[in-house]
């Protein structure tokens, strides 16, 4: 009942911070924590958790802008990379969510260290990626759909991004099957993606899909994320 309980605190802790990207990116607000947090604790812990779930799209809204966040969400953000590096079996896409939240600090605060050492985080591999059927390939997409940048913060994308872009048409196939399953938050992953990709089907109809699904999985703010993600990057071209 307790890790039950736990985890329900995360998940709203989580859609929380969702709904407040998600007003930034529309120009409502800046993106903030709600007072400042404890460095222990369990509201620290949870957190922290919150933000690591979220990853670099908490500083969406400022990388796209090129504003700078409130010093209390930064520090946030910058302990929260600190607190959880990921463990040598980790799996991929972890090892990608965190040097994409590192990459992102560098970006916002160039003085804050990437590692324990302060040295540049090495870029990890992408071979997991390379042969994946389509399937895979948008399911994994979708997970590390914060790496999904516009072509000017690519850095943050490295190799993920370049797999994405060589296979638009796969991506594109994803993302009609995830509508299809009504697994809305793969499609709204996958539809940021090809918001950025050359090669894009014309017949997909992407704009309207994308309006599809914010309307089906909306009420979920990690769905509208995406989708208001998307829709904020459209005018700031490809990946390459």
């Amino acid at each position: 009942m307790e890790q039950s309980g736990t985890s329900a605190l995360l998940q709203g802790a989580v859609q929380d911070l969702s709904s407040d990207v998600v007003c930034a990116l529309r120009g409502v607000d800046h993106v903030g924590l709600p007072g400042s947090v404890p460095p222990d604790g369990p509201e620290g812990s949870l957190a922290l958790a919150a933000v690591r779930v979220l990853g670099a799209d908490l500083m969406l809204p400022h990388v796209l802008t090129r504003t700078p966040p409130a010093p209390e969400t930064l520090e946030t953000f910058r302990r929260t990379v600190a607190a959880f590096p990921p463990r040598d079996d980790a799996a991929p896409t972890v090892r990608w969510s965190h040097w994409a939240m590192s990459r992102t600090l560098r970006g916002l605060d160039p003085t804050a260290p990437s590692s324990p050492a302060g040295e540049e985080p090495a870029e990890p591999d992408a071979g997991w990626l390379d042969g994946a059927t389509w399937q895979v390939l948008t399911h994994q997409l979708a997970v590390l759909a914060p790496l999904a940048v516009p072509g000017a913060d690519r850095a943050v994308a490295g190799a993920v991004a370049r797999v994405a872009q060589s296979r638009p048409v796969d991506v594109a196939r994803g993302f009609v099957r995830a509508v299809r399953r009504r697994d809305w938050q793969q499609a709204a992953g996958a539809g940021r993606w090809l918001t950025l990709l050359d090669g894009v089907p014309d017949t997909l109809g992407l704009e309207s899909g994308l309006d599809f699904v914010e309307l089906m999985g909306g009420s979920d703010p990690r769905v509208a994320l995406q989708v208001e993600a998307a829709r904020a990057m459209r005018w700031a071209g490809a990946l390459v």
